[in-house]
């Protein structure tokens, strides 16, 4: 001890104590054992900090001690230097700066700095640029999450770039949604590049970034997975090899819930076949509010239904996009009217208890006359407790308590009014933004039940919800059916039919479904007449699949289907859908099924499926054949999109649909080439011109004048485009930009957003980067994107899901009454007003008028209008449509109009009568005129629209 010594030297000792400062060495040991460093980095860091700072404080500590001691034996030449001042002085003297300000005035204390210098300032010229070279390294977005506002937060991962992250932004973080108080942290492998971090900082209340890995638990704990709201995982859409970023994509969920496996994830993926291996995931669970976007399946089904409802795609992508719309008087009429279309959301709210026990039907109009909203859909909670289901436009269904109803609106704002009405005091309120919170009491109390229960738009509402549709189980209620509530058909007749009265007979069958009902007397459900014969269902030969849900034919070879140039101009194909499909033979599967399941949904009747021809290389579509070997109605033509020759011998100018697809994987060096196979085959089409003598339609005698009420003389009564510019056609394209180059004759300039180009507005492109707004929707509300698929694929299922997962393509099945009810759900049409009992609003009448009448007189629900962009009668004026999203309700409408419903099933008739004069007709819908064709290489001509001629064979399902 110190004093010790003093006493032996009779005079003051400071001591050696400054040696514990070599303690510090063992610091680095001791943070690794309590588990704090683990990164090689952290460790060696901590190691040569430890290392210089015990050096430097202990050689200070010698000093202190030589200096203020003296020379021995007499120790008469110290100096007082504090301990703090020999360590600055030692740093001085390190950094070789040498103020002069202090100096060594003993031998002892000269000779140990020479000795001190060798040692010191080899270590500072080693140590401090590897200790700076290490802190320099550290990952700028290291660190952790930390949540201090106790705000919620979501993951995105998988592709980050400045183009995903600021798309996504830019929808997640809309002024028009309600409420987003969600921080979004980004975790990626990669720093984010100077762009980037421009986006990050002026968003940086709001969103955080970190580096790492998604497959690294530890990454996962820094961004704080377990306690996110959700987890969303981002898909390269330009991806080389689309198969290998699934597998990635899907690896990276596998990662997260192995991590957390209550945690939800929605995650976006490149094919539809890689969904199957989702469902191999123990802790993947659609009730939780897990999800999977597939950019193919829904690419296709929207093209699908544009080849039913031409501008129908951009309809349903404008509505899950948020946008605000701005109209300007220097605008044209045309754009301030789809500019407003474009601002309209899909919303969900509860209604109020003054639409407890009214129909949907009645509570549509409701909405629509007096809160100015369109409801389209409800969620049918099941009587047992089980799992919910979403009806479209259902027929017959009362609308119990506490429903959950989904609105078509400008804002979350609006959407409230269906909430805030009652009856009682908001009756005679004119203005319906007057519709707010009232004191009634018999409202508060439901009001106060419900919001304990309920967050509506949040995240986190339906985790205990099923929010994907289920099949009516034998024996449930009457409304349980797959995507409509179903009721007996012969209770909803008076609803569909405009005459009671029993139709001629066409081919010696009825055609009423009350003489089919007295025929077999033991059908419950909407049965087809060419079904009702005999009916037995050991005996009735297959010819849905098994859920009932699409139609079914034994698979065929695709020789059977395949058409020679020659095979093809003898056929004559009319009202088909022509698909221009750019492909090489090793090519990555698109999953071109997911194009034409939805085009033979059950809730067809046969005559009416649209026949479709594939034009491309042969040796593709092989690949793709197992997928469709099942679908009835398939023509392939072994040839090039681009040769007018193979387009002339398919009728593409009396197709109503040409589709044009490519396959082929982007190129490195310049992806902005990728559409340029489907741009020149689009306006090849363009270029082309037609004999006008052809088309079968002339050739019927009562065609001209047999139009059923609402059919389309547009197109029943046409020849066929004279030119090709009238060729109802879709594009498909990879890169957004692309979209300039497809209408030489539009004013768009280069750097238009996609939504705004006249192509797009007028439904004839489609590019799937608008997909990506179904994130942020089927994140804030899941039941959204379970509406969005069932009106787009035609009612694809779990259950068919599961049964496609198997990789044996659909499965027919025997149809029994549950599988037919599920025939008995809405679909999406087109309905002109030129003629038909509709046509009397066409003459300037109003929106509200005919919404109104075609809702009560045929159940079917109005959502919006396709009108011709040059409204004036002049020779030169363009032919094209642009889409009008739900328009107000007192827009003028004009005969050349064509009305975008959601229309009821009709149960009986296969092959209707005209109204009146007893010729044959079409269908009420614009999808209803088919094919007139047979086997390949005989041509079919005659007999009604829609009709195969000699005595009611039907074609050839080939």
């Amino acid at each position: 001890p110190p004093s010790f010594v003093s006493i032996y030297l009779n005079r003051t000792w400071i001591g050696l104590r400054f040696l514990r400062a070599l303690r510090l060495m063992t610091v680095p040991d001791i943070l690794q054992y309590l588990n704090i460093l683990k990164t090689s980095t952290s460790i060696r860091l901590a190691q040569l900090i430890s290392i210089f700072i015990s050096v430097w404080l202990t050689a200070a500590g010698i000093i202190h001690l030589l200096e203020n001691s003296g020379d021995p034996p007499y120790f008469k030449n110290s100096q007082v230097v504090s301990y703090w001042n020999c360590v600055y002085f030692l740093m001085v003297t390190m950094s070789t700066v040498g103020y002069g300000d202090i100096a060594c005035v003993t031998a002892l204390g000269r000779g140990f700095q020479v000795l001190f210098l060798l040692v010191g300032l080899a270590m500072f010229a080693s140590c401090i640029p590897e200790i700076i070279d290490l802190i320099g390294t550290r990952p700028k977005y290291g660190g952790c999450y930390k949540n201090e506002r106790g705000r919620r937060h979501i993951v995105v991962c998988g592709h980050i770039t400045y183009e995903s992250v600021s798309h996504f932004l830019k929808d997640f973080l809309h002024e028009d949604r309600e409420d987003v108080d969600v921080e979004v942290v980004f975790l990626h492998r990669a720093e984010p590049d100077l762009e980037f971090e421009g986006l990050l900082k002026r968003q940086h209340t709001r969103v955080k970034y970190f580096q790492g890995s998604l497959m690294n638990a530890m990454d996962l704990e820094r961004a704080k997975v377990h306690e996110a709201d959700a987890c969303l995982v981002l898909a390269n859409k330009y991806c080389q090899d689309p198969d290998a970023e699934d597998a990635a994509n899907i690896m990276r969920v596998i990662s997260i819930k192995n991590y957390s496996d209550d945690i939800r994830v929605i995650i976006q993926l490149m094919q539809y076949h890689n969904k199957a291996y989702l469902l191999n995931i123990p802790s993947w669970d659609w009730k939780q509010g897990d999800d999977v976007i597939c950019l193919a399946e829904l690419k296709l089904g929207f093209i699908a239904q544009s080849c039913l409802a031409p501008g129908f795609s951009t309809m349903m992508a404008n509505l899950f996009a948020m946008r605000s719309f701005k109209t300007s008087p220097d605008m044209a009429a045309w754009q301030n009217d789809y500019l407003q279309g474009t601002g309209c959301e899909m919303y969900t709210e509860t209604l109020s208890p003054t639409f407890t026990g009214m129909s949907f039907s009645q509570a549509s109009e409701l909405c629509f006359v007096k809160l100015k909203l369109l409801l389209l859909a409800i969620e049918v909670k099941s009587d047992d407790g089980g799992d919910s289901k979403i009806s479209i436009n259902p027929r017959g269904a009362k609308i119990p308590a506490n429903t959950v109803g989904f609105f078509i609106a400008q804002s979350a704002e609006e959407v409230k009014r269906a909430w805030f009405y009652c009856k009682a005091c908001h009756e005679d309120v004119k203005d319906e933004n007057q519709i707010k919170k009232c004191k009634c009491k018999n409202l508060a109390t439901f009001r106060k039940g419900v919001r304990a229960i309920q967050l509506v738009g949040r995240a986190s509402e339906h985790k205990d919800d099923d929010n994907l549709l289920a099949t009516t189980k034998p024996g449930g209620p009457a409304q349980s059916s797959m995507v409509n509530a179903t009721k007996p058909a012969n209770n909803v007749k008076k609803n569909v039919s405009v005459k009671e009265e029993p139709k001629p007979n066409m081919n010696g069958r009825p055609t009423n479904k009350a003489a089919v009902q007295q025929k077999s007397a033991k059908m419950e459900v909407g049965i087809a007449d060419d079904q009702a014969k005999d009916f037995d269902f050991e005996k009735t030969e297959m010819k849905y699949d098994s859920t009932g849900m699409f139609h079914w034919t034994p698979a065929r070879a695709i020789e059977d289907c395949i058409l020679d140039r020659n095979q093809a101009a003898m056929t004559v194909l009319n009202g088909h859908v022509v698909v221009c499909l750019f492909a090489d033979p090793d090519s990555p599967l698109i999953g071109l099924r997911n194009l034409v399941m939805p085009l033979r949904a059950s809730n067809f009747h046969y005559h009416e499926l649209k026949h479709v021809v594939i034009v491309g290389s042969v040796d593709y579509i092989r690949r793709e054949w197992k997928t469709l070997q099942n679908l009835p109605k398939i023509s392939v033509l072994n040839g090039s999109p681009l040769s007018r020759a193979d387009l002339r011998a398919v009728n593409v100018n009396l197709c109503d649909m040409c589709v044009i697809l490519s396959a082929k994987v982007p190129s490195n060096d310049d992806p902005t080439l990728a559409d340029k196979e489907a741009i020149l085959a689009s306006l090849n089409i363009k270029a082309m011109t037609f004999d006008d003598t052809i088309g079968v339609l002339s050739q019927n005698n009562g065609a001209s004048d047999s139009l059923s009420p609402l059919g389309s003389p547009i197109v029943l009564q046409r020849k066929g485009s004279v030119y090709g510019a009238n060729v109802p056609m879709i594009t498909e394209l990879v890169n957004d930009s692309n979209v300039q180059f497809l209408d030489q004759d539009d004013d768009d300039d280069p750097d238009t957003e996609l939504y705004l180009t006249q192509p797009f507005a007028c439904g004839t492109a489609f590019a799937v980067s608008v997909l990506d707004s179904l994130m942020s929707t089927t994140y804030f509300n899941q039941n959204a994107l379970t509406l969005i698929r069932s009106l787009i694929t035609g009612g694809a299922t779990p259950e068919l899901e599961l049964i496609l997962a198997e990789g044996a393509g659909l499965r027919g099945g025997y149809s029994t009454p549950e599988t037919l009810s599920n025939r008995d759900r809405c679909r999406v049409g087109q309905i002109s007003l030129f003629e038909g009992p509709l046509a009397s609003f066409g003459e300037g009448g109003k929106y509200i008028d005919l919404f109104v009448a075609a809702l009560r007189n045929y159940g079917m629900l109005c959502i919006g209008l396709y009108r011709f962009r040059d409204t004036a009668n002049a020779f030169d004026a363009s032919s094209k449509r642009y889409v009008i999203t739900n328009p107000p309700t007192d827009f003028n409408l004009l005969p050349s109009d064509q009305v975008f419903v959601l229309m009821q099933f009709d149960p009986g008739m296969e092959y209707r009568p005209d109204w009146g004069d007893g010729k044959g007709g079409e269908r009420l819908l614009r999808a209803g005129h088919s094919v007139v064709g047979g086997p390949p290489g005989h041509s079919v001509v005659g007999g009604p629209p829609g009709h195969p001629a000699g005595g009611g064979k039907k074609p050839d399902s080939s």
